[in-house]
């Protein structure tokens, strides 16, 4: 989905409502058989952008996500017997918007002034220059209030405005599905017990919301990235919104470090994504990347966005995951990958965001910096429960076993791996690269 404004056909003349008789608008030709896959892909394409909308005149998320999903079931319902819309954005957001005003109305809200504001065509001009971007990144902050729990911001990103289900956001933060579904349950549920509304917080409060909006937009991105065979749709989309997110954010906040470290990380790894498969369709681990199949360009900018936040004086996060990254992409002009200043750097990430991906990269780095026995011992001392079903751990401990010359050990390691790895291109690598058989 476009995340540079409203496609043409939702920016002006939406009819306000459609009385519960009034035939749907804009019915065509297409095949009865295609109503259901049609209502997938928008269900797919367009929750995330057309939520963010209505939220955004609504100023109610809660509302407008339950809207959205009253459209969604009426378009799997009434699309493959009446058939598909010509414009299928512009039907969902008229039955959503039909729903607000219906509740309200229910509610004895009718005269509220922001059920009245649905009722007025927006002006085209406005319109036009209103651009998605703010009103999605709005919404990144709205779900950063401080009255919803920490731990649920970023996931009540990813699922309420990117419309990723529970499982996969549960994935991307090492916890079971049906946890982070509860999690996502609770707080959208102290959401309406609160009544907490859709306010943008003024520049001035956004300093103790940016952590959680930037994790949730590397989040978004590295849900996507990872996905690559997995869910083609979701590798083909996630990468490009977080990444065109992140600009925004630069752009709105130029003197905030973070922020411009959080889109060098994701502009280094866009650059080298390129090179991650091979031309028959085969990964390929990045110390043995073809550094010609790289973009320049997109590293060039990162680098620049480096130098630009180092400069403010106020590392964290985001700068020093992307600094290890300039490191690794060091050997498109050197030849060679710095190890020990990886290591080192992966050192003051754990120092400020100690997570067991920080530990698992710190302790690939002392391996291949020369010295897998401390490596080794490094992965033993993370919490059993947070590795056993995760898939990047029983990798790198294939790695350094075999590293040590454990072979019987590393072939263990990477059968682990090859049963938590959803992707058929990175299994096989794993089987070749190790000499299993199967997965376990």
């Amino acid at each position: 989905f476009s995340l540079t404004s409203l496609p043409p056909a939702l920016r002006p003349s939406l009819p306000p409502s459609l009385p519960p008789s009034a035939p749907f608008p804009g019915v065509s030709a297409v095949p009865r058989p295609e109503g259901w896959a049609h209502a997938e892909r928008a269900a797919r394409e367009s929750y995330g952008r057309l939520v963010a909308w209505l939220a955004y005149r609504w100023r109610d998320l809660a509302a407008a996500e339950d809207a959205m999903a009253d459209a969604l079931l009426a378009a799997l319902e009434h699309w493959p017997v009446r058939g598909v819309p010509e414009r299928p954005d512009a039907w969902l957001l008229t039955v959503a918007r039909r729903q607000l005003l219906q509740r309200a109305r229910h509610d004895r809200m009718a005269h509220a002034p922001d059920v009245l504001a649905l009722l007025d065509e927006p002006d085209a001009a406005a319109a036009e220059a209103a651009e998605i971007p703010d009103d999605r990144l709005a919404l990144f902050f709205v779900c950063a209030h401080p009255d919803i729990p920490a731990p649920v911001h970023a996931p009540l990103m990813l699922q309420t405005v990117l419309g990723l289900d529970a499982a996969t956001i549960a994935s991307a933060f090492l916890v079971a599905p049906s946890a982070m579904a509860q999690r996502l349950v609770r707080a959208k549920s102290g959401i309406r017990e609160r009544a907490l509304r859709f306010e943008v917080p003024e520049r001035r409060e956004w300093g103790a919301r940016l952590p959680a909006v930037l994790e949730g937009i590397y989040g978004a991105y590295s849900i996507g990235a990872q996905a690559a065979g997995a869910d083609v749709q979701v590798a083909a989309e996630l990468p490009g919104e977080a990444l065109a997110l992140a600009r925004i954010l630069a752009h709105l906040a130029p003197d905030e470090p973070e922020v411009q470290g959080l889109l060098a990380l994701i502009l280094y790894c866009e650059g080298r994504r390129p090179a991650r498969f091979d031309a028959h369709g085969r990964f390929v681990a990045l110390e043995s990347q073809a550094v010609g199949a790289w973009d320049r360009g997109l590293i060039d900018e990162a680098e620049q966005r480096l130098r630009a936040a180092a400069r403010a004086g106020r590392p964290g996060r985001f700068q020093w995951e992307a600094a290890i990254q300039s490191a690794h992409c060091q050997r498109m002009y050197g030849g060679s990958t710095p190890w020990p200043v990886v290591a080192s750097l992966y050192g003051r990430l754990v120092e400020v965001h100690g997570t067991v991906g920080a530990a698992i990269g710190h302790a690939v780095a002392t391996a291949e910096a020369g010295a897998p026995e401390v490596a080794i011992r490094m992965l033993d001392a993370l919490p059993p429960d947070a590795v056993k079903s995760h898939q990047p751990y029983w990798a790198a401990r294939a790695h350094l076993e075999r590293r040590l010359g454990r072979d019987a050990a590393a072939r263990d390691a990477a059968m682990r791996a090859m049963g938590l790895t959803r992707d058929a291109r990175v299994r096989a690598f794993l089987q070749s690269t190790f000499g299993v058989t199967g997965a376990a």
